[in-house]
């Protein structure tokens, strides 16, 4: 009998070992948790213990991991939720962020930090990417060249690194995932402090357009529905010293270089500007949206770019975000949302989550008088604040902003139900809806 159940109990002993050794890794990805090799950057566990994949659970929840307005799949006003929003992560922000601010150093040490800018780090935050995206329920993501991978010492070096790390992000993405746009980082090094496009030196414009046609190659690839030309530092900071004619035309030339290239290797995927009046430089080109369109319209781009507009920009150059948004709408130009906020005690781009439902209504009006923004769609280009250091703080960041752009889905189908709105907009016009008025608007 005891030597039954010594033998019964080495049989349940080998198969609880064997259910550990077969069982996938569940430890924090940290550098020093052990799990795996780190220095490989091929760890495969989870990056998000504790942290469920997050389900709607209505407007009465008090689960602050949980969606209370946002319902991917419920059907709204002819289209499910997930196809107006097509909500996009901001691998900048969510994975590079550090906390950093003009006055103070790093407050963010994520768990799986080591501390370098290694290729095997950048794939480790890649599955770290990956896992966030899966456990969100968010099918698209957005990503700077440099963000992503690290710059090298040569620009064939930097490639190099970039296609280590795409190549994992496509294997990671399956069918169901893609970026919703990717764009080179052309702000950050040196060489590019007096612009990239409309930099000074011949050699840093042909350095800037090597990096795009690259970026634009591994956008691509990956799939992706949109590239972004974010101008951060094509501007000046005083006209003493510039030739503005000269620059723009140069600009112009640099993003007609870039249609002809993605026409060449069959990108079908739109190609956005987004407009910034100005920081880091004084003064940017693609100020606003009707600034940007007066320049597509002079230099023949009419017809290959939209807008992504981002509304902490427009706060930015004076305007509201509905403002920036009707702008781009009514010339049939708005492509992409970057949906984030500014305060406006600060007055500069704090880029925040936006929470605000009366602004979230405002812009969903705009989306949803334009049928939509498909192959567009929001992009969080918002982060953490200096304070918030929880990796949890991560989802309930994304939650919040994603509920507040629901429910501003929610109250423009009540506004269309209505109909007083349009009526009261009908009724200002009316003298147009004459005979005379007629004539006019022929």
């Amino acid at each position: 009998m005891i030597a039954r159940n010594i033998l019964l109990l080495l049989l349940c002993s080998n198969v609880f070992l064997a259910a550990i050794a077969t069982a996938p890794q569940t430890c924090p990805a940290d550098a020093s948790s052990g799990c795996g090799d780190n220095s490989s950057g091929e760890w495969e566990g989870e990056f998000f213990p504790g942290i469920p994949k997050i389900k709607y659970e209505g407007p009465s929840s008090k689960n602050p991991l949980s969606y209370k307005w946002y319902n991917a799949d419920e059907e709204i006003l002819g289209k499910k939720m997930k196809d107006w929003m097509r909500f996009s992560v901001a691998f900048w922000h969510t994975f590079r962020g550090t906390g950093s601010d003009p006055f103070g150093v790093q407050t963010k040490f994520w768990p799986w930090e080591d501390g370098t800018n290694s290729v095997a780090m950048a794939k480790r935050r890649m599955r770290a990417n990956f896992e966030f995206l899966n456990k969100l329920g968010v099918d698209y993501w957005c990503f700077h060249d440099r963000d992503i991978a690290p710059d090298g010492k040569t620009l064939e070096e930097s490639n190099a690194n970039l296609d280590q790390v795409v190549a994992l992000a496509k294997e990671l993405q399956g069918k169901k995932i893609r970026p919703l746009w990717g764009t080179a980082q052309l702000f950050v090094h040196p060489r590019y402090m007096h612009g990239a496009a409309t930099s000074s030196e011949v050699g840093v414009y042909a350095y800037a357009a090597a990096q795009v046609k690259k970026a634009i190659e591994v956008t691509h690839f990956l799939g992706g529905e949109n590239y972004v030309f974010w101008g951060g530092r094509e501007g000046y900071q005083t006209l003493l010293n510039t030739d503005m004619g000269r620059e723009i035309d140069h600009l112009a030339r640099f993003l007609q270089a870039a249609v002809a290239y993605k026409k060449k290797i069959g990108f079908n995927g739109t190609l956005l500007i987004e407009p910034k009046p100005q920081e880091p430089t004084k003064h940017q080109y693609d100020w606003d949206a009707a600034t940007s369109i007066a320049f597509l319209q002079k230099y023949g781009l009419l017809e290959e770019f939209k807008l992504n507009i981002e509304c902490n920009h427009a706060t930015l150059s004076g305007h509201s975000c509905h403002h920036e948004l009707e702008t781009a709408r009514i010339n049939g130009l708005l492509g992409n949302i970057d949906a984030n906020t500014g305060d406006p005690q600060i007055g500069w781009d704090t880029d925040q989550f936006l929470t605000d439902i009366g602004e979230a209504t405002m812009v969903m009006l705009s989306v949803v008088r334009n049928g939509g923004i498909a192959p567009g769609g929001f992009n969080f280009d918002a982060k953490l604040r200096r304070e918030s250091t929880d990796v949890e703080d991560l989802f309930i960041a994304h939650i919040s902003g994603m509920d507040t752009m629901a429910r501003g889905l929610r109250n423009v189908a009540k506004l269309i139900e209505d109909g007083s709105l349009a009526e009261l907009v009908r009724k200002r016009y009316q003298s147009f809806d004459t005979e005379i008025g007629a004539q006019i608007e022929v």
